[in-house]
């Protein structure tokens, strides 16, 4: 099926929680008549909703999920669930002012809830014969559960939109009570194949039910992912993602908002060094997706709507510079064998281990006899890991320590001297570095610092590279 032209919308959990607030700017504003619809919005559970279902994203409090994969038959899992359908009710009632519209969100929040529920009892209890083992069963719970968060925030804003004069459609891809099984591409066609986007506005959920498993692949990543399909099947104009903030050279917060410059236009490139260090601006894999299409990604500000955000594609810079500045707490895996030079293996095994145990590496460094593997893991993982490694190198000496990453990141670093003038700045302001490194692509710098030095850090080497506050600023910001 062929779409008209349109773009394809995402915004994110913060940003949802405040949906009232985007009638007036992004959702409708001042926009009538056909100027409303064109476009396909992709929307997150409301903020921390996903939280309370799985896990803490940052703490690792265990939601939902992770009592439910604990149980010992105390049914915590059972409270939690109450628990989030509460906070359900109450992320949707701060949104919607009518009663009528907040009695069908509540029904819907019920039924989804008790649905989940007796599913999980039901599986628990099959499970206790013997034959069945919970732990098969745990990603497809982990997909069922993530699917509650989306469905709710897609069914209010629909009906919000709806009470407001737009003729919009709630378009669920959860799978919800569906027998049938779909890919991805499928799902996705069922769900949006008959909409006229010339009058129909279809508000998606982020998370969509496949036969190749989204949580498997992209975990929390992924309504990027479910968002990035929709844009490359529907052949969008642009993808465009609204989050609370700009897309700045630094944390505002912590270089000061009169410091951070919005970065305006990007590529790709940087957009995957930024999704390494933990600050996405996408999900590599979706980038992948809208590279692939053809399709530029735009970042905006969804509470700034006449402002025209950072647009991403795949532009080289006009000149080089540095553009953004930014920070990761990280695990230095290290790995000592006198014996290493000239014996293949080494690399491999503490490969293998990390990738057991999902472990993300940020980066890496060698030399004859020393393999570093920064890893964004807590440490009682990376002693799991150690403990692997061990068995099979008894002789070797296998350390973790606490660090932080920070990273210069740009289109084109050439000729910026970035690591000299970087390792300068941080001397001078008195920073510790435990290392430090440039690959020969030239799209960023690495500095390795004490946790305790990372925030002084990303300050220094901004006001060195950006804002250009000592004597190192030689950066051009594109």
């Amino acid at each position: 099926m062929s779409f008209p032209k349109h773009t394809v919308e995402k915004i994110g959990g913060t940003s949802m929680s405040r949906v009232n607030e985007l009638l007036d700017t992004l959702l409708i504003g001042e926009r009538e008549g056909s100027d409303l619809y064109h476009r396909i919005f992709v929307v997150s559970a409301f903020g921390g909703i996903t939280d309370l279902l799985l896990e803490h994203k940052k703490s690792g409090r265990p939601g939902v999920y992770g009592l439910f994969a604990n149980d010992d038959n105390d049914h915590g899992w059972l409270d939690a669930l109450s628990s989030v359908g509460d906070a359900m009710c109450e992320a949707h009632r701060k949104v919607l002012t009518h009663p009528g519209d907040q009695n069908m969100a509540d029904e819907f929040v019920r039924e989804r809830i008790e649905g989940a529920r007796s599913c999980l009892f039901d599986l628990q209890r099959l499970c206790s014969f013997g034959h069945f083992r919970l732990s098969s069963h745990m990603l497809v719970i982990r997909e069922l559960l993530s699917g509650l968060g989306e469905a709710h925030s897609a069914f209010v804003t629909a009906l919000l939109l709806q009470r407001n004069g737009v003729d919009a459609r709630f378009v669920d891809l959860s799978g919800w009570r569906d027998e049938s099984e779909h890919t991805l591409k499928e799902r996705i066609a069922a769900g949006l194949d008959d909409i006229d986007l010339t009058r129909e506005l279809p508000i998606v959920t982020g998370y969509a039910q496949c036969t190749e498993g989204l949580m498997r692949e992209y975990d929390r990543g992924y309504s990027e992912v479910t968002f990035s399909n929709i844009a490359a099947h529907t052949g969008a104009h642009e993808a465009i993602i609204h989050k609370e903030f700009h897309l700045s050279s630094a944390d505002p917060g912590l270089v000061g908002v009169e410091n951070a410059r919005k970065l305006g236009h990007t590529n790709y490139d940087v957009a995957d060094q930024l999704a390494n260090m933990g600050m996405e601006a996408i999900h590599p894999n979706a980038a992948k997706i809208l590279r692939r299409a053809g399709i530029t990604l735009r970042v905006t500000n969804a509470f700034e709507p006449g402002d025209p955000g950072t647009l991403i594609d795949e532009e080289k810079a006009e000149h080089p510079g540095v553009e953004i500045v930014t920070g990761l707490d990280v695990v230095a895996l290290e790995l000592f064998e006198q014996d290493m030079v000239g014996v293949k293996g080494y690399d491999a095994t503490a490969l293998e281990a990390l990738k057991r145990h999902n472990v993300w590496i940020v980066s890496k460094t060698s030399n004859a006899n020393n393999i570093t593997h920064y890893i964004q893991a807590s440490l009682k993982t990376a002693k799991r890991v150690i403990r692997e490694i061990e068995e099979v190198y008894p002789q070797a000496e296998v350390t973790a320590r606490a660090v932080s990453l920070v990273a210069v990141i740009g289109r084109d670093l050439t000729g910026e001297r970035v690591l000299g003038h970087g390792l300068q700045a941080l001397h001078e302001a008195g920073i510790d570095v435990v290392a430090a490194q440039q690959t020969p692509r030239n799209v960023d710098a690495q500095f390795v610092v004490p946790r305790d030095s990372a925030d002084d850090a990303v300050k220094c080497l901004h006001d060195a590279f950006v804002s250009g506050k000592s004597g190192a600023g030689l950066a051009r910001v594109a």
